[in-house]
Protein backbone atom coordinates (compact mmCIF):
# COMPACT_ATOMS: atom_id res chain seq x y z
CA UNK A 1 0.00 0.00 0.00
CA UNK A 2 1.05 3.59 -0.95
CA UNK A 3 1.49 6.16 2.44
CA UNK A 4 1.72 9.78 2.33
CA UNK A 5 3.79 11.96 4.70
CA UNK A 6 3.57 15.31 4.19
CA UNK A 7 5.93 18.17 5.39
CA UNK A 8 3.91 21.25 5.87
CA UNK A 9 6.59 24.49 6.91
CA UNK A 10 6.03 28.00 7.16
CA UNK A 11 6.58 28.40 3.57
CA UNK A 12 6.25 25.07 1.41
CA UNK A 13 4.46 21.96 1.54
CA UNK A 14 6.33 19.04 0.29
CA UNK A 15 4.13 15.62 -0.35
CA UNK A 16 5.90 12.40 0.13
CA UNK A 17 4.75 9.24 -1.73
CA UNK A 18 6.05 5.96 0.14
CA UNK A 19 6.26 2.08 -0.90
CA UNK A 20 9.30 0.63 -0.50
CA UNK A 21 11.21 3.98 -1.29
CA UNK A 22 10.57 7.59 -0.64
CA UNK A 23 10.00 9.94 -3.47
CA UNK A 24 8.86 13.76 -3.24
CA UNK A 25 6.07 13.49 -5.74
CA UNK A 26 5.07 17.17 -5.63
CA UNK A 27 5.34 20.75 -3.38
CA UNK A 28 3.48 23.74 -3.16
CA UNK A 29 4.39 27.15 -1.70
CA UNK A 30 2.60 29.15 0.87
CA UNK A 31 3.99 32.54 2.59
CA UNK A 32 2.47 31.78 5.65
CA UNK A 33 4.24 34.48 7.35
CA UNK A 34 2.30 36.99 5.23
CA UNK A 35 -0.38 38.53 7.95
CA UNK A 36 0.49 35.57 10.47
CA UNK A 37 -0.97 36.53 14.32
CA UNK A 38 -0.02 34.34 16.63
CA UNK A 39 -4.01 34.82 18.35
CA UNK A 40 -5.77 35.14 15.60
CA UNK A 41 -4.21 32.86 13.42
CA UNK A 42 -3.19 32.51 9.16
CA UNK A 43 -4.65 34.95 7.07
CA UNK A 44 -7.57 34.10 5.50
CA UNK A 45 -6.22 33.92 1.96
CA UNK A 46 -3.81 31.51 2.83
CA UNK A 47 -5.88 29.40 4.93
CA UNK A 48 -8.15 29.12 1.81
CA UNK A 49 -5.15 28.32 -0.72
CA UNK A 50 -3.46 25.64 2.08
CA UNK A 51 -7.75 24.21 1.86
CA UNK A 52 -7.79 24.51 -1.92
CA UNK A 53 -4.46 22.73 -2.32
CA UNK A 54 -5.58 19.44 0.53
CA UNK A 55 -9.02 19.10 -1.16
CA UNK A 56 -6.95 18.96 -4.86
CA UNK A 57 -4.24 16.56 -3.74
CA UNK A 58 -6.85 14.63 -1.37
CA UNK A 59 -8.43 14.12 -4.86
CA UNK A 60 -5.34 12.97 -6.62
CA UNK A 61 -3.63 10.64 -4.46
CA UNK A 62 -6.86 9.40 -2.36
CA UNK A 63 -5.28 10.33 1.20
CA UNK A 64 -6.75 8.82 3.67
CA UNK A 65 -6.74 9.29 7.70
CA UNK A 66 -5.08 5.37 7.59
CA UNK A 67 -2.54 6.24 5.07
CA UNK A 68 -1.43 10.08 5.51
CA UNK A 69 0.51 11.55 7.94
CA UNK A 70 1.23 15.48 7.90
CA UNK A 71 4.04 16.79 10.18
CA UNK A 72 3.75 20.58 11.08
CA UNK A 73 6.70 22.47 11.92
CA UNK A 74 8.27 26.17 12.07
CA UNK A 75 5.58 29.19 12.15
CA UNK A 76 2.47 26.94 13.12
CA UNK A 77 4.25 26.18 16.71
CA UNK A 78 3.83 29.72 17.28
CA UNK A 79 -0.23 29.93 17.11
CA UNK A 80 -1.74 29.76 20.02
CA UNK A 81 -3.62 26.96 21.55
CA UNK A 82 -6.63 27.52 20.64
CA UNK A 83 -5.26 28.60 16.90
CA UNK A 84 -4.00 25.23 17.16
CA UNK A 85 -7.27 23.26 18.11
CA UNK A 86 -9.04 25.20 15.23
CA UNK A 87 -6.64 23.74 12.77
CA UNK A 88 -6.75 20.30 14.23
CA UNK A 89 -10.93 20.14 13.73
CA UNK A 90 -10.55 21.77 10.45
CA UNK A 91 -8.88 19.13 9.06
CA UNK A 92 -10.32 16.62 10.77
CA UNK A 93 -13.93 17.65 9.72
CA UNK A 94 -13.20 18.81 6.17
CA UNK A 95 -10.32 16.18 5.60
CA UNK A 96 -10.78 13.04 7.98
CA UNK A 97 -6.74 13.57 8.46
CA UNK A 98 -4.99 15.01 11.66
CA UNK A 99 -3.08 18.11 11.65
CA UNK A 100 -0.07 17.05 13.70
CA UNK A 101 2.10 20.05 14.53
CA UNK A 102 5.31 18.93 16.08
CA UNK A 103 7.41 20.58 18.70
CA UNK A 104 10.70 21.89 17.83
CA UNK A 105 12.41 18.55 20.14
CA UNK A 106 10.72 16.33 17.75
CA UNK A 107 11.84 17.93 14.68
CA UNK A 108 15.33 17.88 15.42
CA UNK A 109 15.05 13.86 16.29
CA UNK A 110 13.35 13.32 12.87
CA UNK A 111 16.07 15.25 11.50
CA UNK A 112 18.94 13.51 13.76
CA UNK A 113 17.54 10.20 11.79
CA UNK A 114 17.57 11.78 8.68
CA UNK A 115 20.94 12.21 8.89
CA UNK A 116 22.23 9.20 10.68
CA UNK A 117 25.65 7.85 9.58
CA UNK A 118 29.04 7.03 10.47
CA UNK A 119 30.06 9.78 8.17
CA UNK A 120 33.70 7.88 7.98
CA UNK A 121 34.34 9.70 11.66
CA UNK A 122 34.12 13.02 10.72
CA UNK A 123 32.86 15.91 12.22
CA UNK A 124 29.29 17.42 10.64
CA UNK A 125 27.62 20.21 11.33
CA UNK A 126 23.75 19.57 9.72
CA UNK A 127 21.94 22.75 8.81
CA UNK A 128 18.24 22.67 9.13
CA UNK A 129 16.50 25.64 7.63
CA UNK A 130 13.02 26.41 7.46
CA UNK A 131 10.92 29.76 7.29
CA UNK A 132 11.23 30.98 10.42
CA UNK A 133 13.51 28.88 12.70
CA UNK A 134 17.06 26.83 11.98
CA UNK A 135 18.26 23.60 13.39
CA UNK A 136 21.92 22.08 13.86
CA UNK A 137 22.75 18.93 15.15
CA UNK A 138 26.35 17.81 15.39
CA UNK A 139 27.31 14.46 14.44
CA UNK A 140 31.01 13.02 15.43
CA UNK A 141 31.08 9.80 13.71
CA UNK A 142 27.64 8.68 14.19
CA UNK A 143 26.77 10.01 17.43
CA UNK A 144 24.93 13.37 17.92
CA UNK A 145 26.83 15.57 20.32
CA UNK A 146 25.59 19.00 20.15
CA UNK A 147 21.75 20.59 19.01
CA UNK A 148 21.02 24.02 18.64
CA UNK A 149 17.44 25.31 17.50
CA UNK A 150 17.77 29.02 16.00
CA UNK A 151 14.47 31.30 16.03
CA UNK A 152 15.35 32.84 12.52
CA UNK A 153 14.86 32.14 9.04
CA UNK A 154 14.11 32.82 5.92
CA UNK A 155 11.22 34.79 6.18
CA UNK A 156 13.61 36.80 8.59
CA UNK A 157 15.47 38.06 5.77
CA UNK A 158 12.73 38.39 3.26
CA UNK A 159 10.86 40.90 6.22
CA UNK A 160 13.76 42.71 6.36
CA UNK A 161 15.46 43.45 2.88
CA UNK A 162 12.45 44.09 0.32
CA UNK A 163 14.94 44.05 -2.87
CA UNK A 164 16.36 40.97 -2.50
CA UNK A 165 13.89 39.79 -4.83
CA UNK A 166 14.22 42.20 -7.74
CA UNK A 167 14.52 40.96 -11.31
CA UNK A 168 18.43 41.01 -9.59
CA UNK A 169 18.75 41.38 -6.00
CA UNK A 170 18.63 45.06 -4.73
CA UNK A 171 20.36 43.84 -1.33
CA UNK A 172 24.24 42.72 -1.34
CA UNK A 173 25.08 39.63 0.02
CA UNK A 174 27.49 41.37 2.41
CA UNK A 175 24.53 43.33 4.10
CA UNK A 176 22.08 40.53 4.85
CA UNK A 177 25.43 38.46 5.75
CA UNK A 178 26.00 41.40 8.52
CA UNK A 179 21.98 41.65 9.46
CA UNK A 180 22.39 37.74 9.89
CA UNK A 181 25.65 37.83 12.01
CA UNK A 182 24.51 39.91 14.10
CA UNK A 183 21.39 37.92 15.32
CA UNK A 184 23.83 35.39 15.56
CA UNK A 185 26.65 37.60 17.71
CA UNK A 186 25.72 34.82 21.06
CA UNK A 187 25.91 31.69 19.07
CA UNK A 188 29.19 29.71 19.69
CA UNK A 189 29.77 27.02 17.68
CA UNK A 190 33.05 24.66 17.39
CA UNK A 191 35.77 25.29 15.00
CA UNK A 192 37.02 21.72 14.11
CA UNK A 193 33.91 20.56 11.75
CA UNK A 194 34.97 18.68 9.08
CA UNK A 195 32.17 19.56 6.80
CA UNK A 196 28.58 20.56 6.86
CA UNK A 197 25.98 19.66 5.27
CA UNK A 198 22.99 22.00 4.12
CA UNK A 199 19.69 20.03 4.34
CA UNK A 200 15.87 20.92 2.51
CA UNK A 201 16.39 20.80 -1.05
CA UNK A 202 19.69 22.30 -1.36
CA UNK A 203 21.59 19.92 -3.87
CA UNK A 204 18.70 20.44 -5.92
CA UNK A 205 19.18 23.34 -6.08
CA UNK A 206 22.62 24.01 -6.14
CA UNK A 207 22.54 21.68 -9.39
CA UNK A 208 19.88 23.91 -10.86
CA UNK A 209 21.81 26.89 -10.58
CA UNK A 210 25.40 25.28 -11.77
CA UNK A 211 27.08 26.62 -8.44
CA UNK A 212 30.88 24.20 -8.52
CA UNK A 213 29.95 20.84 -7.37
CA UNK A 214 32.67 18.15 -7.33
CA UNK A 215 32.47 14.42 -6.03
CA UNK A 216 32.21 14.02 -2.17
CA UNK A 217 35.47 12.36 -1.42
CA UNK A 218 34.61 13.17 2.33
CA UNK A 219 32.38 10.00 2.93
CA UNK A 220 30.15 7.10 0.85
CA UNK A 221 26.71 6.71 2.21
CA UNK A 222 24.78 6.34 -1.57
CA UNK A 223 23.13 9.79 -1.01
CA UNK A 224 25.18 13.08 -0.87
CA UNK A 225 27.23 12.58 -4.11
CA UNK A 226 28.53 16.08 -3.78
CA UNK A 227 30.65 18.87 -2.20
CA UNK A 228 31.86 22.05 -2.52
CA UNK A 229 34.09 24.47 -0.99
CA UNK A 230 33.06 27.69 1.20
CA UNK A 231 34.96 29.88 -1.51
CA UNK A 232 33.06 28.13 -4.54
CA UNK A 233 29.37 28.62 -2.19
CA UNK A 234 30.04 32.39 -1.97
CA UNK A 235 30.46 32.47 -6.01
CA UNK A 236 27.19 30.52 -6.15
CA UNK A 237 25.71 33.04 -4.03
CA UNK A 238 26.99 36.01 -5.22
CA UNK A 239 26.10 34.41 -8.94
CA UNK A 240 22.23 33.68 -7.76
CA UNK A 241 22.08 37.10 -6.40
CA UNK A 242 23.69 39.25 -9.32
CA UNK A 243 23.84 37.46 -12.21
CA UNK A 244 20.49 35.14 -12.78
CA UNK A 245 17.68 36.98 -12.55
CA UNK A 246 14.45 35.95 -10.50
CA UNK A 247 12.59 35.09 -14.00
CA UNK A 248 15.03 32.81 -14.55
CA UNK A 249 15.32 31.17 -11.35
CA UNK A 250 11.28 30.45 -11.51
CA UNK A 251 11.92 28.86 -14.99
CA UNK A 252 14.22 26.16 -13.53
CA UNK A 253 11.58 24.81 -11.06
CA UNK A 254 8.04 25.35 -13.12
CA UNK A 255 6.00 23.15 -11.05
CA UNK A 256 6.47 25.62 -8.08
CA UNK A 257 8.63 28.57 -9.14
CA UNK A 258 7.40 30.56 -5.93
CA UNK A 259 9.95 28.37 -3.86
CA UNK A 260 12.40 30.50 -5.74
CA UNK A 261 11.55 33.51 -3.79
CA UNK A 262 13.11 32.07 -0.80
CA UNK A 263 16.66 30.93 -2.36
CA UNK A 264 18.83 34.63 -2.50
CA UNK A 265 17.71 34.88 1.27
CA UNK A 266 17.93 30.58 2.13
CA UNK A 267 21.56 30.83 0.90
CA UNK A 268 22.90 33.72 3.74
CA UNK A 269 21.91 32.05 7.24
CA UNK A 270 24.22 28.83 6.31
CA UNK A 271 27.31 31.31 4.84
CA UNK A 272 27.19 32.98 8.26
CA UNK A 273 27.29 29.47 10.49
CA UNK A 274 29.75 28.22 7.56
CA UNK A 275 32.02 31.09 8.66
CA UNK A 276 31.27 31.01 12.07
CA UNK A 277 32.20 27.40 12.16
CA UNK A 278 35.23 27.82 10.26
CA UNK A 279 33.61 24.43 7.56
CA UNK A 280 35.92 24.84 4.83
CA UNK A 281 33.10 21.88 2.98
CA UNK A 282 29.95 21.99 2.24
CA UNK A 283 27.88 19.32 1.11
CA UNK A 284 24.33 20.15 0.25
CA UNK A 285 21.39 17.62 0.73
CA UNK A 286 17.69 17.36 -0.55
CA UNK A 287 17.12 15.25 3.06
CA UNK A 288 14.84 16.71 5.34
CA UNK A 289 12.49 15.68 8.64
CA UNK A 290 10.50 12.76 6.97
CA UNK A 291 13.18 10.87 5.43
CA UNK A 292 13.54 11.19 9.13
CA UNK A 293 10.57 9.71 10.17
CA UNK A 294 10.91 6.32 7.45
CA UNK A 295 13.96 5.25 8.81
CA UNK A 296 12.25 5.81 12.55
CA UNK A 297 9.76 3.31 11.17
CA UNK A 298 12.30 1.11 9.65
Amino acid sequence: MQNYYIDLGSSTIKVYGYKNELKLIEEHSIYFKNDFDAEEGISECNLKELCDYFEEIQKKYDLKYYNTNIFVTGIFRNLIQERKQGLMKLFNDKFDLHFNIISHGIENYYLAKAMENDYNNKKVLIINMGGKTTELVTFVGNKITDTKNLTIGVADLLNNFDKVNEKYSGNSVEEMEKFVADRLSDIILDKDYDCSIFTGGEERFELLTGFNLVDNTLFNDNVHKYMLSLEDYIKGTEKVFNEISLEELYALMPNNPKWMDGARSGAIIPLVLFKLANVKWIIPSDLNLINGVINDLN
